[in-house]
């Protein structure tokens, strides 16, 4: 995706998230995030609104410290004033990706052609994950996620977040996943040790422990733990089935 197609999807997904907060109490809970009521929902993503304009904005070159980004979010608002306060913040994000250099130089925490690709594609990704949040509290689905936007949510999942070296997707045990969309190009496929994943692309005669196959959409929820494996009626899981079970304890990103 280019980066001007992860700046509209952070614009459409984060109206739609405070679409679907602005009909739903701030004390309901978030199924797909137990510990959280809709509040906190709000609350976490609005602060990494904020934390993440600083980069592009600023150009800084360096990650906050803990008073730095105390100074950059600013103090929680209040019940009444915290809607308004994500929508301020998610439209901040916005425009500071529009309006940076196309070379702004700043600090990123996972490779990508430029930091500007890098910031447009992780909040794309983090407000659209959250959005379902968001709809899960309300209790009605949103609008399904654009299949290019899915795809490449799962390639930024499998070959960026579970190949850190603080990746916590670790097995004693040699084990393989094999994630394969039915209504868009290629494949992935993780090989699972002891050390951070490794990942190959493309189609592969390589047999793997476990094949997920189904809609971008299905299989992008799945992967971040926002489907769980009785719903994803669409995605095919041929092989061992405890390893998506594997995958939902040891696949977290923080």
């Amino acid at each position: 995706m280019e980066i001007t197609e992860h700046i509209d999807a952070l614009r459409h997904e984060g109206i739609r998230l405070a679409e679907a907060a602005a009909r739903t109490d701030l004390s309901a809970p978030v199924p797909t995030c137990p510990e959280w009521q809709l509040r906190d929902l709000l609350q976490h993503v609005g602060h990494v609104h904020r934390w993440a304009t600083a980069f592009p904005a600023r150009g800084l070159r360096a990650p906050l410290d803990d008073a730095g980004e105390e100074a950059v979010v600013g103090p929680m608002p209040s019940d009444a004033a915290l809607l308004d306060w994500f929508r301020e913040g998610h439209a901040t994000l916005v425009d500071a990706l529009t309006e940076a250099p196309a070379d702004v130089d700043c600090w990123t925490f996972m490779p990508a052609s430029s930091p500007l690709a890098f910031w447009a594609r992780r909040q794309a990704h983090e407000t659209a994950v959250h959005r379902h949040d968001a709809d899960a509290a309300a209790g009605t689905p949103g609008p399904a996620v654009d299949t290019a936007l899915a795809l490449d949510g799962i390639d930024e999942l499998v070959r960026g977040f579970m190949t850190r070296s603080r990746s916590t997707l670790r097995s004693d045990q040699p084990r393989t996943l094999r994630v394969r969309p039915t209504d868009g190009p290629g494949s992935w496929l993780l090989t699972i040790t002891q050390e951070p994943p490794a990942v190959t692309t493309g189609e592969s005669a390589s047999p793997a422990d476990l094949t997920l196959t189904g809609p971008a959409q299905d299989l992008y929820l799945l992967l971040w733990n926002r489907l769980p494996g009785e719903q994803a009626a669409d995605v095919e899981q041929a092989g061992d089935r405890r390893l998506l079970d594997f995958w939902r304890e040891a696949a977290v990103v923080r």
